[in-house]
């Protein structure tokens, strides 16, 4: 009897429960160093407020600690390391803060998270980078991209929308939170510009999968590219097909390379309706389809089914990374066009009372 392969389920059971074994404790091992980092930088704090009222006597404490601690304990306890130690207990500076770090997270996670000003933003990507399990790399770069203010930006747009149309916003989760507007696709490696096909870009995003849906956000699932829906006539095909179980719907893509029109918005109306009566089954939540396009049309948008649909999105993309203040200015125009909307209803209504 082949006693290896006969029991080849049972040393692999083994083999799971070291692995998790060794994970838990290289977790309990990382976050035992952020808490005593929080600690130190405590202790920073506190020997400053007892000490001379200048900054030199700080710059002073913080050099001679480096000094003795290398010595004592070697590598990673350089001026600037400990200069962090003090930013991270300033930032997290209660004993609530530093229970609600995350486990899930390395001190280089917190390196990142403690730079930014916004604590809603620190809140933000602390838990999503445990909860999606996002490297330093990924955590990094949605930072750098403004991923937090690009997903406010189109709930902030929801919330404006539910007030123009005078209904009570819904504590249930609503597409608003999970499409962004723009998405930012520089992982794609194509030119900033209109000179390629729509093929090309598909088939880009394919070989960049996990890239694209880190981009689209949490819970999403690929299913297919040019899904085929048939009819008594015709045939049709859908980019790209995507499932999200935390909204319990599919969610459809068609991907343009120009301006957003009126017949794409057409398009893929029609898209979701099909999809609708051939695809979805029971209990999946209605289909949300979203055209990613390089520019909107505002005026298009504001007079199309878009307006007042629930299901139909248009975002643009941009295939490089903006720069911060790139980013914030797209955003900007964005909150003023929905305030411009927003001014335009109420005119209407105070002439209308």
């Amino acid at each position: 009897m082949d006693i290896k392969n006969s029991n080849k389920p049972f040393f692999n059971d083994i083999r799971a429960i070291i692995q998790q074994a060794r994970q838990k404790a290289y977790a309990a091992v990382n976050f035992g160093m952020v808490e005593a980092y929080w600690q130190i930088g405590k202790r920073i704090v506190e020997e400053e407020q007892h000490g001379e009222a200048r900054a030199e006597y700080g710059k002073q404490i913080i050099k001679e600690l480096s000094k003795q601690l290398s010595a004592e304990f070697g590598r990673g306890f350089t001026e600037a390391n400990i200069w962090n130690f003090r930013q991270f207990y300033l930032v997290f500076q209660t004993e609530e803060k530093l229970y609600a770090l995350r486990r899930e997270l390395t001190w280089t996670h917190y390196r990142l998270i403690m730079r930014l000003e916004n604590p809603s933003a620190r809140d933000y990507y602390m838990q999503e980078a445990a909860e999606q399990n996002w490297s330093t790399r990924a955590l990094e770069r949605q930072i750098n991209s403004l991923y937090y203010e690009r997903l406010l930006t189109s709930r902030n747009k929801e919330h404006v929308i539910e007030e123009m149309q005078e209904k009570t916003a819904s504590l249930a989760q609503t597409p608003h939170d999970f499409i962004k507007d723009p998405y930012v696709l520089e992982f794609l490696g194509m030119p900033n510009s209109s000179h390629f096909r729509e093929s090309d870009l598909e088939q880009a995003i394919i070989d960049n999968l996990k890239d694209f849906i880190l981009e689209l956000g949490k819970g999403f699932a690929f299913v297919a590219r040019q899904k085929r829906i048939t009819t008594e006539t015709s045939d049709f095909y859908i980019d790209l097909v995507f499932y999200n179980y935390l909204l319990k719907c599919f969610v459809i893509i068609d991907l343009k390379t120009g301006k957003l029109t009126h017949q794409d918005i057409g398009q893929m109306d029609m898209y979701v309706r099909l999809f609708e009566d051939r695809m979805k089954t029971e209990g999946d939540n209605p289909t949300i389809g979203l055209l990613m396009c390089t520019e909107k049309d505002e005026i298009i948008a504001h007079y199309s089914v878009l307006k007042e649909s629930k299901q139909l999105f248009a975002s643009k993309y941009r295939l490089i990374l903006p720069t911060e203040d790139e980013l914030k200015a797209e955003l900007e125009r964005e909150r003023n066009l929905i305030l411009e909307q927003k001014g335009v209803y109420e005119t209407r209504r105070a002439g209308n009372e």
